[in-house]
C-alpha cells in the first residue's frame, strides 16, 4: 500500500520504518526542516535500538522518503497515519492543534477517498472533533471529500520500540465500516500471521484503550512504591514482597519494580489528560489522581534521604549521579526522576558529576549554562572525590560495577540506589552504606553522616 505518516517523532518515525520495512510505500512528513534533512540523509536524531539501521537500509531500498511538502503527502497514501505530537496544555488536557491541521491539510489537498489513522494518543471523542473539523474546512473551500476516521492507538515501549512494533502483542482497531475493517486488516496483515492480533472494536473505545493501558500500568508503579514506603516503616524488605505478588499470575511481575517515580513521554502525559477528561465529564477521577500525586512525592525521595543523611547541608558537596534518561535504552529525559533529583541538589549547593550511555546530548541540551553539573565520559570516571554514588537509570552497564573501584574513588562508600539494582547484604558485609528503596529494618532511613560507623564496624 502507498503510506503516509504525518509527524517523525518517536512514534511516527518508528511506525513508518517498519511499514516501509515489510514493503509498503511509505511518505512521512514532518514540518521541520532541519529533522527532514537529517533523516533524508539516514541520520536519526533519537536513540531507539535497531531505528537507525532501519531507516537508513529502507531509504536505500526507496520505500521510505521523508518530506515537508504536505501537499506530497496528503496525495500520496491511501491510509494517512497522524502521529504528531499531542503535548499538555497547562490544565492538563492534551493539545490537538497540530492532529488538526492535518485535518485542515487533508481539507486543501485530498481529491480521492482516503483513511485517516489516529496513532497519536489522543483524548476520547478526539476522532469526532477531527472529522468535524475537516467538514467545516472542506465547506470553506467549497469541495466534497470522503473520507474515514481510525483510531489506530500505539502501544510501544521505549527501548523496543521496533521489536513492539515488529511483533505487536495486540492491534486495536477503532472504526465503523467493513470497508476499512478489511484495509486496514490488509495494512496489518505482515505482522499478524502467527496468529490474529487484531481487535475490532468502536472508535471511542480504542481512544479510550490507550490512555487505560497507560494509566494501567503507571498504576501498578505507583502502587508498589506505596508498598515500598510501608516496607520501610514496618520492617519489610520489598523485594521479597515483589516476589510474592508476582508470583500470582493474576498480577505478574511486569511494572512492579519500586524505584525513584515513572517518567517519559507517555505515562504523565497520559495520567494528566484522562484526569482532565473525567472532570470535564463529570467522572470522579480518584485513584487517577492518587497514582499521579503518588508519583510526584516519588521522584523526591531520593533527594530527601540525600539531604537527611546530611543533616539538610548539602553546600559543597559533590555527587556522582549514575543514569539520566527516564529508562534504559532511551535517551528521552522528558518528566524524567533525575531532573528532579539534579535540581533539588543543585538548589541545595550541591554539584552533580553524571554519566548515561545515551542521555548526556539532551542534558546538556537542557541545561546549558549549569556549573554546577559537569557530564562525564565514563561511569568511572565521575566517581573520584564524589562524596556518594546515586543510581537514577537502571541501564545494564550499572548492575555489576567494580565495587572495590567504587569504594576506592569515593569520599566515602555511600551508595543511594533509587533502582534497587545490588544485594543490600553484600554491599553491608563490604563496607559500604546503601539505601536502596523499600529494604526493610536493615536499610532504615539514612543515619545521618556524622554518625554513620566506620567501615570496619560495618564490616
Amino acid at each position: 500500500m502507498k503510506i503516509s505518516v504525518f509527524g517523525s517523532g518517536y512514534v511516527g518515525l518508528v511506525q513508518a520504518a517498519v511499514l516501509a520495512e515489510v514493503g509498503h510505500d511509505v511518505v512521512c512528513m514532518d514540518i521541520d526542516e532541519k529533522k527532514v534533512e537529517l533523516l533524508q540523509q539516514g541520520h536519526v536524531s533519537i536513540f531507539e535500538p535497531g531505528l537507525a539501521s532501519l531507516v537508513r537500509e529502507s531509504l536505500e531500498a526507496r520505500r521510505l522518503q521523508f518530506t515537508t511538502d504536505e501537499k506530497l503527502a496528503v496525495q500520496h497514501g491511501q491510509v494517512l497515519f497522524i502521529a504528531v505530537g499531542t503535548p499538555s496544555r497547562d490544565d492538563g488536557s492534551a493539545d490537538l492543534r497540530y492532529v488538526l491541521s492535518v485535518g485542515e491539510a487533508v481539507a486543501r489537498h485530498r481529491e480521492h477517498p482516503v483513511i485517516l489513522v489516529e496513532k497519536s494518543t489522543v483524548p476520547v471523542g478526539t476522532g469526532d472533533t477531527l472529522r468535524a473539523h475537516i467538514d467545516k474546512c472542506l465547506i470553506k473551500v467549497g469541495r466534497l471529500l470522503q473520507f474515514e476516521i481510525v483510531s489506530n492507538p500505539e502501544f510501544l515501549k521505549e527501548g523496543s520500540a521496533v521489536a513492539d512494533c515488529r511483533r505487536p502483542d495486540r492491534i486495536v482497531i477503532g472504526c465503523e465500516s467493513d470497508d476499512v475493517r478489511d484495509v486496514m486488516r490488509d495494512l496489518y496483515a505482515p505482522f499478524n500471521r502467527n496468529h490474529d492480533r487484531i481487535m475490532f472494536m468502536d472508535l471511542r473505545s480504542a481512544e479510550l484503550t490507550k490512555y487505560a493501558a497507560n494509566c494501567m500500568l503507571a498504576t501498578k508503579i505507583s502502587f508498589i512504591n506505596q508498598i515500598a514506603e510501608l516496607a520501610e516503616h514496618l520492617g519489610a524488605d520489598i523485594e521479597s514482597v515483589r516476589l510474592g505478588i508476582g508470583a500470582d499470575s493474576r498480577i505478574g511481575y511486569h511494572f512492579i519494580y519500586p524505584g525513584c517515580g515513572y517518567g517519559g513521554s507517555c505515562f504523565p502525559k497520559d495520567m494528566r489528560a484522562l484526569i482532565h477528561s473525567a472532570e470535564e465529564a463529570h467522572c470522579s477521577s480518584d485513584l487517577l489522581q492518587a497514582v499521579e500525586a503518588i508519583n510526584q512525592r516519588q521522584k523526591h525521595k531520593l533527594f530527601e534521604r540525600i539531604n537527611a543523611f546530611y543533616k539538610g547541608d548539602l553546600r559543597g558537596k559533590t555527587f556522582a549521579v549514575w543514569g539520566l534518561a527516564f529508562k534504559p535504552n532511551t535517551d528521552d529525559m522528558r518528566d524524567a526522576p533525575s531532573r528532579v533529583l539534579l535540581e533539588s541538589l543543585w538548589a541545595a549547593g550541591a554539584s552533580v558529576r553524571a554519566f548515561d550511555p545515551e542521555a548526556m546530548q539532551e542534558t546538556q541540551h537542557l541545561y546549558p549554562d549549569e556549573a554546577k553539573l559537569m557530564l562525564m565520559g565514563t561511569p568511572e570516571s565521575v566517581l573520584a572525590g564524589a562524596d556518594a554514588l546515586i543510581i537514577c537509570t537502571e541501564w545494564q552497564q550499572f548492575k555489576a560495577p567494580d565495587f572495590n573501584l567504587i569504594q576506592q574513588r569515593l569520599k566515602a562508600p555511600v551508595i543511594f540506589d533509587g533502582r534497587n539494582l545490588y544485594d543490600a547484604d553484600r554491599l553491608a558485609r563490604n563496607g559500604f552504606m546503601y539505601f536502596p528503596m523499600g529494604r526493610g529494618d536493615s536499610r532504615k532511613l539514612p543515619i545521618p553522616y556524622q554518625q554513620w560507623p566506620a567501615a570496619s564496624d560495618v564490616a
